[in-house]
């Protein structure tokens, strides 16, 4: 499944109800270059969903310093939403604060993400973010 965006490769995970909301869908894939989110379910292809089991390829294959678990999860969500801080505001605080409680240290994460192709200036957002929380 490729990026409907940018042509890279996409990455499906599950997403817990708690955090489904926050996602496009239940089975939500993010973008390996761009860092976008997009639903998985209904598509044509197959694809691999990251759960946790150790036959998936889970969001490290997106970044190494994406953390496992909801977490993780989480956090790709957060990159999805980042693209347009002011409409995801709320999202994106909702989903920080849950990383932070499945004990990821998101600004650890911010610093370490490669997100030179991201749809969106990390820099920026990072510091909109810091000015948020």
């Amino acid at each position: 499944m490729t990026c409907p965006r940018c042509d890279a490769d996409l990455v499906a995970f599950a997403v817990p109800p708690v955090l489904r909301e926050h996602a496009p869908a239940a089975t939500t894939a993010i973008c390996t270059r761009c860092l976008r989110t997009f639903a998985a379910a209904g598509s044509d292809v197959d694809v691999d969903v990251a759960d946790g089991s150790s036959d998936t390829p889970g969001l490290s294959a997106v970044d190494p310093a994406f953390p496992d678990g909801e977490a993780g999860v989480a956090l790709a969500l957060v990159c999805g939403h980042l693209e347009s801080f002011a409409l995801n505001r709320a999202s994106i605080e909702a989903l920080v604060e849950h990383a932070e409680r499945e004990g990821a240290d998101v600004f650890a994460f911010l610093e370490r993400l490669d997100a030179a192709d991201a749809a969106f200036d990390l820099d920026r957002r990072r510091a909109a973010l810091l000015d948020a929380l």
